[in-house]
């Protein structure tokens, strides 16, 4: 058994578990053992009953305010186990700060941090604040809202409608990311050419609205993903990556993205994918699993989600990532998502279609061959099949024109047809 981000073990009863108090209280569920060594070892704890009497005055007098937590006693190994509830009532303090759990380590979180979680226990969005920036205009947000809603102009009951504005003159951070100019930055997008060393293009768009970020960025994607043929008397388009999924993964990144940083949503385009890097992790208590299956139901930026949703920029909330999957449904390599406390990075790769007539099994040999040349012996490695199967599914796969042999003997490697 090892320390998580859940989980923490403490030899002794010292004040240092009071910090991850603070952290289990203000984010999520823990559990601290006391009676077990950094590595897991159980070494007991001397007199269970008068250490839990020991952890509860110390919770008690050190937290504010006071936490909703548990205590239970192992007594088979000596253990004394403390769950700390996440609060309703965050920000937890010990020694007038909080803290929050990094991996198994605790640390105390920053300012910027402290506000958010200030913001997050009231219910209240960063976007539902009031804005520094208040001579705004919104021709970019009319012409889109005219065209999609058929209003005549924006007028100001339109925006306390649409929650951009609380009064006559109070504008909101929503209203200042959707106006024509503001404060905010932007999107970072960086065209690279054979390594990250070789810049083959940049656009920087700040200090704009939302709106035309995002038709912006989807002018520079058409730019090196898409290419017109003529095919008869139709023209075509032809994409190398989605650009729906592109779409989607903009839109979510300015939607689900954390405005309270100074950072900017940063675009990578290369010959074989694009990466978008956003700024903040998950939103709330989502797990990455949840993300991933679609299942986002606390907005970060619900008014700027609102609008998004209004003029069809996204659809149902929380389907964005199953919307990217499902482009890729007949292609070979998948979008990949790396998820972290304080970032999210989607991969959208160049679509590689499947062989539709190929089974299953020959699918998975098919893949494991791709930009490779490999004998059968690393194939069983690869593949994890048995040498007379994989055999099998070679000499059917070269009888159907989808692998060659190269060399002979002990030297036959086996490789993809071109």
């Amino acid at each position: 058994m090892r320390e998580s981000k859940n989980l923490e073990f403490k030899e002794q009863i010292t004040n240092t578990f009071l910090k991850t108090v603070s952290a289990y209280a203000n984010y999520g569920t823990g559990k601290i053992v006391f009676g077990r060594a950094d590595n897991g070892q159980i070494v007991g704890i001397n007199d269970p009953i008068n250490a839990c009497l020991n952890i509860e005055n110390k919770i008690n007098d050190s937290i504010k305010p006071n936490p909703n937590y548990d205590l239970s006693i192992d007594d088979k190994n000596k253990l004394v186990i403390l769950v700390v509830n996440k609060g309703s009532n965050a920000p937890y303090f010990y020694k007038s700060k909080a803290y929050k759990r990094n991996d198994s380590a605790t640390v105390e979180i920053d300012s910027v941090e402290l506000s958010r979680l200030i913001l997050e226990s009231k219910n209240i969005s960063f976007d539902s604040l009031i804005s520094t920036k208040q001579d705004l205009k919104f021709d970019i947000l009319q012409h889109d809202l005219v065209k999609k809603l058929g209003i005549k102009q924006i007028t100001s009951d339109i925006l306390l409608t649409l929650n951009l504005k609380k009064s006559e003159n109070e504008y909101t951070n929503a209203g200042a990311l959707l106006a024509d100019q503001n404060n905010f930055p932007g999107i970072d997008i960086i065209r690279f050419g054979e390594n990250i060393n070789i810049m083959l293009d940049r656009q920087r768009y700040d200090n704009i609205s939302i709106l035309k970020e995002y038709k912006l960025a989807i002018e520079k994607y058409r730019q090196y993903y898409q290419r017109e043929e003529i095919k008869g008397s139709k023209r075509i388009i032809i994409e190398t990556i989605p650009e729906k999924a592109f779409r989607e993964a903009i839109a979510n990144a300015l939607v689900h993205r954390t405005w309270d940083v100074n950072a900017q949503i940063k675009v990578s385009m290369f010959d074989d994918r694009i990466e978008i890097a956003s700024p903040g992790g998950l939103p709330g208590e989502i797990s990455e699993k949840e993300y991933l299956a679609g299942q986002i139901s606390i907005l970060r930026n619900p008014i700027i989600a609102g609008i998004f949703f209004r003029l069809g920029i996204i659809e149902q909330f929380g389907t964005g990532v199953q919307r990217i999957f499902n482009e890729y449904q007949n292609s070979i390599v998948k979008p990949q998502f790396s998820i972290f406390d304080n970032s999210i990075t989607v991969k959208l790769p160049i679509l590689q279609q499947k062989p539709i007539d190929l089974n299953e099994n020959e699918q998975k040999l098919y893949q494991v061959l791709k930009g490779k040349e490999l004998s059968s012996t690393e194939l069983v490695k690869s593949i994890g099949f048995g040498k007379t199967k994989v055999l099998k599914l070679l000499n059917s796969m070269i009888s159907a024109g989808y692998i060659m042999k190269v060399g002979k003997g002990r030297n036959t490697k086996y490789r993809l047809s071109k």
